[in-house]
């Protein structure tokens, strides 16, 4: 069973910019990141699996004790049973992936970071 896995570069970028700015660490961002991804319906494709020369992360920094509450949000999105060792390391990295780029453009457009997190799903 794999317990690590890379990121992308891109993502390695987006931590880091969140760490300098925010002072939040990588196992913050990841679940935020993932949790954003479930949000907006993303669908994993092997597309996302190209980039792994980020960050190396580890199951428990990514997940923590909520390991089976995110495979289980993530198998509700895709719509079937996800094997564990498809689920990590890659579905659970290209939900992470995408999930960056979406906390990134959250940052960019809010006011106060963490108010507009809040309010995510109030709408207009």
């Amino acid at each position: 069973m794999t317990f690590r896995t890379r990121t992308s570069k891109e993502t390695m970028e987006i931590f880091e910019a969140f760490a300098r700015s925010e002072h939040l660490q990588p196992f913050v961002l990841a679940k935020l990141s993932i949790a954003l991804s479930v949000r907006s319906g993303f669908r994993f494709s092997k597309d996302s699996m190209q980039d792994t020369s980020g960050l190396d992360l580890n199951r428990q920094t990514i997940t923590g004790e909520n390991d089976l509450l995110f495979k289980a949000l993530i198998e509700v999105n895709e719509g079937r049973y996800i094997p564990d060792d498809e689920y990590f390391p890659d579905v659970l990295k290209a939900y992470l992936d995408n999930g960056a780029r979406l906390l990134r453009q959250e940052y960019k457009y809010a006011r106060d970071f963490y108010v507009h997190l809040v309010e995510l799903d109030r709408g207009i």
